[in-house]
Order: C-alpha cells, then structure tokens, then sequence
C-alpha cells in the first residue's frame, strides 16, 4: 500500500484551476488503487511554522558540524518532523498556480522548511549536491492566468514550473509528471473551462500509470 501526499498551494477551494485538475488526478487514482493512503495537506490552512531566526541559525550550525544550543535543537526538532512527515509518503500530487510567475508563497515556505542539508540533500566534494529524497515521483497541475508556452517569448517568465520542478530534483524527485492550464485569464472564461477540461482530461490518463 502507497501512502500519496496531496499537496494544495491555493487558496481558492472551488475556484482553482489548478486544484480542480490536481483533483481529478485523485480522484483516478483513488478508484484505481482504493487501498492505498491519500493525505492531503493545504497549505493556506496548515500552520507552517516560520523559517526564520533560530531555525536559520539551526541551518547554519548543522552545515558546519558544530554543537547547537538548546534553542536551535528545539528549531531544528520542528524542522525534522515537517522533512519526516513529507519523506514518509511514496508519491506528491500538487495543486500550483501561477502568482507573479512564481509559486504561492505558502509552497515557497514549506519548501525553505523542508530544503535542508542532511535532511533532503547532501553536499560532498567528491560528489557535489546529492538529492536524499529518491525513488519517489510526482504529479503537479500547474494553473496561470497567461500563456507561457515552451518556444514563445513568454516563456522566459516562466519562474513557476522552473522553480518547482528544480527544488523537486535537487532533492532527488526526478520523476515529475505535470498537466499546465493556461490560459486561466487572459482569453476569457469559456476558453478557461476549455483548458480546464482538457486538462482534467489529461490529469486521469496520468493517473492511470500513476
């Protein structure tokens, strides 16, 4: 039995694209593989815990092998469940729209929680960067409000599935599977509810091979 970490990085419950896809992925999934564990976690109502003070110190004090104190124990304690409880699952699906062609801060937070060295990455010089998170795969519904096709102009603005899927591979989930709808905004609503079911339509062929 698979355990799938269904992560939603929007704050639109019903009125997401990306979600509405993301979704659907699990919804065939579930009714290919009914035993298998889906946890989904939101992350615009999840009380991620702030990436600052002593858990930079925490950060830095691991990085060069020395002793932490007692407040940066206690920081780095809470940044190890977070890795754990990400690390325990088999499998990610993500819900991501496009803000200020980046991602939502939210994810943006809880991937400075969980980017660690030692934790998720390791870093020798014989071998460079090595991602610890392997074996494991992906699926990402990417929504924008605009069109940032592979081969435009546009597409240099793209900082959203750039960003992702390279924060993904560098700690070692490589296997990354993705539907993108666009555009959300800019052709008007009838051509988004098309991109939407095409997009759908996509994400539970993916979830068959899943």
């Amino acid at each position: 039995m698979a355990k799938i970490l269904y992560l939603k990085a929007s704050p639109r419950g019903s009125l997401s694209h990306s979600c509405a896809v993301a979704d659907a992925f699990v919804e065939a999934y579930r009714a290919k593989n009914p035993r298998d564990e889906i946890v989904t976690m939101d992350l615009f109502a999840k009380d991620l815990m702030p990436f600052d003070g002593f858990a930079v110190q925490a950060k830095y004090t691991v990085m060069h092998g020395a002793s932490p104190t007692a407040e940066e124990k206690a920081a780095w304690g809470a940044v190890e469940k977070y890795v754990a409880e990400f690390k325990a699952a088999d499998a990610y699906v993500f819900a991501v729209p496009m803000w200020n062609f980046g991602v939502p801060y939210r994810l943006k937070q809880y991937l400075d929680i969980l980017m660690q060295p030692g934790l998720t990455f390791s870093f020798t010089t014989a071998e460079g960067y090595k991602g610890l998170v392997t074996g494991k795969r992906a699926f990402v519904a990417y929504a924008r409000g605009g069109e940032f096709a592979a081969g435009t102009p546009a597409e240099a603005y793209d900082l959203q599935k750039k960003y992702l899927e390279l924060a993904l591979g560098f700690m070692g989930i490589t296997d990354v599977r993705s539907v993108i709808i666009e555009p959300t905004l800019a052709r008007g609503p009838e051509v988004a509810k098309e991109k939407q079911t095409l997009a759908v339509t996509q994400a539970r062929e993916f979830a068959i091979t899943f």
